[in-house]
C-alpha cells in the first residue's frame, strides 16, 4: 500500500497524471467484502491497493512467478487466479482473516466498451463465504495502458483517473441471477463510452458524480 501511494504521488507530481481515489477511503475498515472494479488500464489494482491497508488482491499466475512482483505479492497473500476451485477455497479462506479482496470480475482489462462480460468466480466466491460485493467505478480519459496498448505509443497528457464507488451488493443465493445482475449493473453505470471518456471532458471533482451519457457526448 505504502510503495504504490509513494507511487501514485510520485505521478501526480509530476503533473502527467491526476487521481481523484479518495473514495476508496470509505472502504478503511470496512468488514470483509469482495471489491468488484471494472479494469480499463493496468493501473486499476495499483489505486485501488494504495488506499487499503488491509486487501488481498486475484492476481494471474504469471504475475505471482514475475520476479519483481512474486515475492511481495506472496508475502501480501495474494491469491492465483488459478486453478479456479482452488482460488475460490483460498479466497473464501483469506476472509476469516478479517480482510477485504480484490477481485476485476472482468478478469482482464476491459475492451468491450464499456464493460467485458464478467467472470462467475466472484459471486461463487461471495456466495460460499457470505460476503457482500463492493462495486468500484473508475472512470479515466484515456485509452492508455489498455488492452492492446502497444509499450512505446505515447499518450497525451495529462492523464486524469476518477474512482467511485457503486452499488454494494449482498451475497447471493443465485450465482447466475447475480451476475446478470451484476452486468447489466456495471453495463448501465458505466455509460457507453464512460470509461474512456475523451480529453479533458472527466468532471472536476465535486462537480457531480455521474458520468455523461452517450447523448451528451454525442
Amino acid at each position: 500500500m505504502v510503495c504504490f501511494r509513494i507511487f501514485l504521488t510520485a505521478l501526480g507530481a509530476s503533473r502527467r497524471c491526476s487521481f481523484d481515489i479518495s473514495a476508496l477511503d470509505a472502504l478503511r475498515g470496512a468488514p470483509p467484502l469482495i471489491i468488484a472494479p471494472n479494469h480499463p488500464c493496468m493501473l486499476d489494482a495499483v489505486m485501488v491497493i494504495s488506499r487499503l491497508p488491509n486487501v488481498a488482491c486475484v492476481l494471474k499466475t504469471e504475475l505471482m512467478r514475475n520476479v519483481f512482483l512474486g515475492a511481495g505479492a506472496r508475502l501480501a497473500r495474494y491469491i492465483r487466479n488459478e486453478p479456479v476451485q482452488r482460488m475460490i477455497r483460498e479466497a473464501v479462506a483469506d476472509f476469516d482473516c478479517g480482510s477485504q479482496l480484490l477481485l476485476f470480475p472482468e478478469g482482464t482489462r476491459t475492451v468491450a466498451d464499456p464493460v467485458n462480460p464478467l467472470k462467475g468466480s466472484v459471486a461463487l466466491i461471495a456466495h460460499r463465504a457470505r460476503v457482500p460485493v463492493q462495486t468500484v467505478l473508475i472512470e479515466t480519459d484515456t485509452r492508455y495502458q489498455s488492452k492492446g496498448w502497444t509499450l512505446f505509443r505515447k499518450p497525451a497528457m495529462p492523464i486524469h483517473y476518477r474512482v467511485r464507488l457503486g452499488r454494494r451488493f449482498e451475497p447471493p443465493q443465485d450465482v447466475q441471477q447475480f451476475m446478470a445482475e451484476l452486468e447489466h449493473y456495471f453495463a448501465h453505470e458505466l455509460v457507453q463510452g464512460s470509461a474512456f471518456y475523451p480529453a479533458h471532458t472527466l468532471p472536476a471533482h465535486g462537480e457531480g458524480a455521474r458520468p455523461m451519457t452517450t447523448r451528451s457526448l454525442s
